[in-house]
């Protein structure tokens, strides 16, 4: 009994020790050698990223807060890293012996018309109970470095449901300054219907005392009927934004009727943004984490399928006791006991081993590439949004003037015309630029906007 003990503890210190030092050495080997530093991944994800904020709008922070605790997206990808965490954490348990406890009672009659027991009819019971152990000792590594690809895999569900969240509060404030940038547009077409209205009570009055055309009155009407015609559009599209905002927060669109804002005037953000050096890049991108994740847990399925053709150590053992009767069932007389240590080693599998090793070398070597791939996707993405939103600046500052000049432009040939010194069609061109220059200020207030959030999702965690 004592030496059974002693071997089985033996055994599962040697295989800690043996596995622990593989380990080691398979993750200095399996990635390429450029990346071996560690420049580039010893990196973390910024904390407390609260960017939004700077924007100073407590409903956009509202939105944001209810979304990353109701949407239905974030609450799948927390679902996944639970189910990550359980498949590592099974994966884990093969490294351990697996002990069953067996307790059992068997009653048996052997027949008298037998000729050894020819007219004795015999009865035997016994009673037993036993703890019996499987262990297969990770000589080699295998089931160590499984256990290793299952963890990568789970830090790679964090990180996957961290891009999960950049996506939401991305989605969340460009629905929002769209939305916003859509309730400004509509502002900017019900001032300019009434502005055109006013001006239309001035010609029909002027044409019913002689001094205007026909022609006058029916550009005039024109224009405003042709303003008026573009309200139902905006709402639609307001409302589309509505609708948009409640699947994002996870709710039904009625429930955010009176909570979303009825005022027009865009927040004004227009601070300079310093982005850093493109490595920076994998501190804050979780889809760029997540693929490293994916490349180290291909790395260690590889080295697992390498170690698949080494022998196997398998060690099954038993101790209980047994016995005929109850009362002498723990007795020393009744203990049994046994140690059965199996070396198998396959040496023909069809192949299945080597195509095995293959499969595991291309998962590895396409996990790299989309690496890379993202990557690149990844700095094209801020370098886009970075030009958009230095650009975007510029055109606010030139449109802003634009507006002023059309204003007056509009206000100074009115005038001209009450007086009977200019033609009517000055007034309809400086109504038509001027609606047309106020949508353009106000899309590129609102693209401007958007472009911050495009730089935030780009990087993948604030600035």
């Amino acid at each position: 009994m004592k030496r059974f003990i002693f071997l089985f503890f033996l055994s599962f210190a040697t295989m800690l020790r043996t596995t622990a030092q593989q380990g080691g050495e398979h993750h200095e080997n399996s990635l390429p050698p450029n990346w071996s530093d560690g420049t580039y991944f010893s990196q973390t994800l910024p904390v407390d990223d609260e960017w939004w904020r700077n924007f100073n709008d407590p409903v956009l922070d509202s939105l944001i807060s209810v979304a990353g605790g109701s949407n239905y997206s974030v609450l799948a990808a927390m679902e996944n890293i639970k189910k990550a965490r359980a498949a590592w954490r099974v994966a884990q348990s093969n490294l351990m012996p697996q002990f069953d406890l067996g307790v059992g009672w068997q009653r048996a009659k052997t027949s008298g018309n037998i000729a050894s027991t020819l007219y004795n009819e015999a009865w035997e019971g016994e009673f037993s109970t036993a703890v019996s152990m499987q262990w297969q000792a990770d000589v080699f590594g295998s089931i160590y470095m499984r256990s290793k690809a299952q963890k990568k895999l789970f830090m790679a569900t964090e990180e996957e449901y961290n891009a999960v969240m950049v996506s939401l509060i991305a989605n969340v404030a460009t629905t929002y300054f769209s939305l916003r940038q859509s309730l400004a547009q509509m502002q900017v077409l019900r001032w300019n219907t009434e502005s055109q209205k006013e001006i239309m009570d001035i010609v029909v009055s002027r044409y019913d005392s002689g001094l205007a055309s026909k022609l006058d009155v029916a550009q005039a009407r024109s224009v405003y009927y042709s303003t008026k015609a573009q309200i139902p559009a905006m709402q639609a599209t307001i409302d589309s934004y509505r609708y948009s905002m409640a699947v994002l927060l996870g709710t039904n669109p009625e429930e955010l009727n009176g909570w979303l804002p009825e005022e027009y005037a865009l927040p004004t953000y227009s601070t300079p943004i310093g982005v850093g050096i493109p490595a920076e890049l994998l501190r804050r991108r979780p889809d760029i984490r997540a693929a490293e994740r994916q490349v180290e847990a291909n790395a260690a399925l590889l080295g697992a399928s390498k170690r698949d053709w080494f022998p196997q150590l398998f060690i099954n053992g038993s101790i209980g006791f047994q016995s005929g009767e109850m009362k002498t069932l723990f007795r020393s007389r009744s203990l049994t006991w046994e140690i059965a240590p199996t070396i198998k080693w396959n040496i023909f599998g069809g192949g299945d081993r080597v195509n095995a090793t293959r499969e595991a070398r291309a998962a590895l070597d396409a996990s790299i590439l989309d690496f890379n791939g993202k990557m690149l996707t990844a700095l094209q993405e801020v370098e886009s949004a970075m030009s958009q939103y230095e650009n975007s600046i510029t055109q606010i500052a030139a449109l802003r003037e634009a507006v002023n000049q059309n204003r007056e432009t509009l206000t100074l040939s009115l005038e001209l015309y009450k007086q009977g010194l200019t033609q009517f069609q000055n007034v309809l061109d400086a109504q038509r630029t001027l609606l047309t220059y106020q949508n353009y200020l106000v899309q590129a207030l609102g693209g401007s906007l958007i472009y911050l959030v495009h730089i935030y999702e780009a990087l993948g965690g604030g600035w």
